[in-house]
This record gives C-alpha cells, sequence and structure tokens, in this order.
C-alpha cells in the first residue's frame, strides 16, 4: 500500500519537474517511479553507496538522498541528473515522502502502535479500535524484554535483534536510541517466567558473540491482553533500576525475581528516610567502616553461622564476636539473634538504595 502513497506524490511531481525520478525500497525494489527505470544493479549501487542521513548525494549521473533513516534507510529517492533541478527535485520528493511515511507509519504500522502502547500514547477505546484497524490480536500473550547497553560493541544492537525474530506481525522491535532497545515479544499461553529468562540469555549471548556488546536486560510480566502491555514495560525498567542496585552482578533481570528489592523500590523515599532513622537510633549506619561491612555480609551469607564466618574471614571466633558486639555498640541490633538481624539486612538495602539516587518509573 506504501507503494500506491509513493506513486500518488511522483505522479503530481510530473507536473512540476521534466525528469525521470523514482523511490526504491533498501532491497532494490523500485515502488514508484516516472519514466523509465534504472537498471536493477544500478540502483543496488546506489543503494550500497547512500549515507544513512539526509545528504543529498550524486553518483552514475543520478541525485540521490535518502528517506526514514532510523536505524537506517528503508528508501531512496532518486532523480536523473545532478543539475540544480534535479537537486530541487530529488529533496522535494524526499520531504513528501517522508511526511507521508510519517503519517502512513501513524495509520498503518503495528510497530508503532505497539509503541504508542508501551508510551502510554493510546486511550484505551483508540487502542482497541486501533488494534481492529490493524488486525492485532487484543488477548494475545506478549511480554515485554529492555534491552540496555552496558559497553558498546562492533555494531549496532538493532540488526542483530531484528534478524533473531524476524517475524514482524508477533514480534516487534523498538529502538528508542543507540543505547536502548525494546522487544515486544508474543508468548504461548502455557509460556511461563522461566521461559522469558531462556529468551533474555539467547539475546544476551547472541549480541556478545555478534557484536561484541555487553547489555542488561529486564523483563516485564507476561501481558495477557492488549490492555496491559504498557505496565509489562514499565516492569521492565523496573526490573533494571532495582537490579542495579541490588543484584549488581547480573545481567539478566525479571521483575517476577526481585524479592525484597522490588518492595523497596516501590516504598515512598521519605518513608524509607524514617524507617532507618528508626532502626538506628543509636548511630548511623554510615559509622560503620569497610571491613566492618564485609563481616556483616559474610555474617549474612553464612546464615549467621559465627564458626564458619570467622573460618573464612580467617580470623578468630573471639575477634568476630568482638566485632559483633561492636556493631551492636554502635547500632543497637544483636546480628545473632535472627529478627535484629532481618531488620538489619532490610536497612542495609533501604540505606543502599537511597544512595543509588533511584529514578522512579
Amino acid at each position: 500500500m506504501i507503494s500506491k502513497t509513493f506513486q500518488n506524490i511522483l505522479t503530481q511531481m510530473t507536473e512540476v519537474f521534466p525528469k525521470r525520478f523514482g523511490i526504491a525500497d533498501s532491497q532494490g525494489l523500485i515502488l514508484a517511479s516516472h519514466g523509465a527505470e534504472p537498471s536493477s544493479d544500478l540502483i543496488d549501487d546506489l543503494i550500497y553507496a547512500i549515507p544513512n542521513n539526509d545528504t543529498v548525494f550524486f553518483k552514475h549521473g543520478y541525485t540521490v538522498r535518502a528517506i526514514s533513516t532510523k536505524p537506517h534507510p528503508e528508501f531512496i529517492v532518486y532523480v536523473e541528473g545532478t543539475d540544480d533541478v534535479s537537486r530541487y527535485c530529488c529533496c522535494a520528493i524526499a520531504v513528501a515522502a517522508s511526511n507521508v511515511r510519517y503519517y502512513y507509519d501513524e495509520k498503518y504500522d503495528k510497530t508503532s502502535f505497539m509503541q504508542n502502547i508501551i508510551f502510554d500514547n493510546l486511550l484505551p477505546f483508540d487502542l482497541h479500535q486501533k488494534a481492529k484497524e490493524l488486525h492485532v490480536d487484543i488477548n494475545t500473550p506478549r511480554a515485554v524484554f529492555y534491552i540496555k547497553v552496558l559497553e558498546k560493541g562492533e555494531k549496532g544492537i538493532f540488526e542483530v535483534v531484528s534478524n533473531m525474530f524476524p517475524d514482524k506481525e508477533k514480534d516487534f522491535i523498538i529502538n528508542i536510541d543507540a543505547d536502548n532497545l525494546v522487544l515486544i515479544k508474543e508468548m504461548r499461553e502455557t509460556s511461563t517466567s522461566a521461559d522469558l529468562d531462556v529468551i533474555a540469555h539467547d539475546i544476551a549471548d547472541m549480541l556478545s558473540s555478534e557484536t561484541m556488546t555487553q547489555v542488561l536486560i529486564g523483563i516485564g510480566t507476561i501481558s495477557e491482553n492488549i490492555n496491559n502491555l504498557n505496565n509489562s514495560y514499565k516492569e521492565s525498567q523496573i526490573a533494571i533500576e532495582v537490579g542495579k542496585v541490588f543484584d549488581e552482578e547480573k545481567y539478566i533481570l525479571n521483575y517476577d525475581n526481585l524479592g525484597i528489592g522490588r518492595l523497596i523500590y516501590q516504598l515512598p523515599i521519605k518513608l524509607c528516610k524514617l524507617f532507618l532513622k528508626e532502626v538506628f537510633k543509636k548511630g548511623d549506619i554510615t559509622s560503620l567502616d569497610e571491613e566492618t561491612i564485609l563481616t556483616i555480609n559474610k555474617f549474612f551469607e553464612n546464615d549467621l553461622n559465627v564458626s564458619e564466618t570467622s573460618r573464612q574471614l580467617f580470623v578468630h571466633r573471639n575477634t568476630l564476636v568482638y566485632r559483633l558486639e561492636k556493631i551492636y555498640k554502635l547500632t543497637g541490633l544483636d546480628l545473632r539473634k535472627f529478627d535484629q538481624a532481618i531488620v538489619f539486612k532490610v536497612a542495609m538495602m533501604v540505606h543502599k538504595y537511597l544512595i543509588s539516587n533511584p529514578m522512579k518509573i
């Protein structure tokens, strides 16, 4: 259908510009033209040479310019000749076609529709009406994967992820910017959270091997219908935000498995500060030095076992007991008692959350 739209533009241009011109896609297929069409080899040469921007360039006696350059040129405009008239004609067609392309995407493109859903740009009534127009199944289960680049590799990630999920009718890839990508993946009704983890690991492994890019992937819960897809998107973002604070060593973060970190993230900042004041009546948590913090963490890792903790820290049991007594004097909490140890553990997480300057989604 886009070819008919482009052809209407060119038909109107024939009354103004006495040139041969046309529009081709990135695969070399001429979608609309006026006059004799160039050979397929020539079109391929023009597509291969065109820069990924709005620059006009000249090759083989033609003036050429790209349309829709994000993330790569989807179409090109070619005009016979390299004079000022050819240049003006090429730019005029490119601008007109770009505008039409934009409104065409808004009306007919499913990826743009999905993008508007996760960005919450559609009212419920409009959402259902547009889904009906585009033949998008409202009740198909879908999940959102938020892919964030940590270390850039040799090339971009859009092409690799697109090749992994080539079915554009079921899976939608939204390029937010050079470092952030969103995948909306259609799932089976029997799919589980574990299935989402497998998909995320496959993506991370493929990007690492193909582009040498290290990524962080946040996974939202499976949305049973299209109305909740925006929630899955927000959950994927929250998974990344919470993971950066409480699970720094992980690169796959599933909203379903965030544990107490998710609870803390949802608390108001003011309430978190009040909690720390209530817990540390005798002293502030910042008064604990690195050695003491290391001791506390190792004590928790070993389930409050004094003997095993002292062995792993290479210190005498009495030395560890002395350190625990010191912590009790500073904070008023005896970590050898289970209830107080839980309170201290949560307090440490809340403190870590506050100093991370969390971004509320």
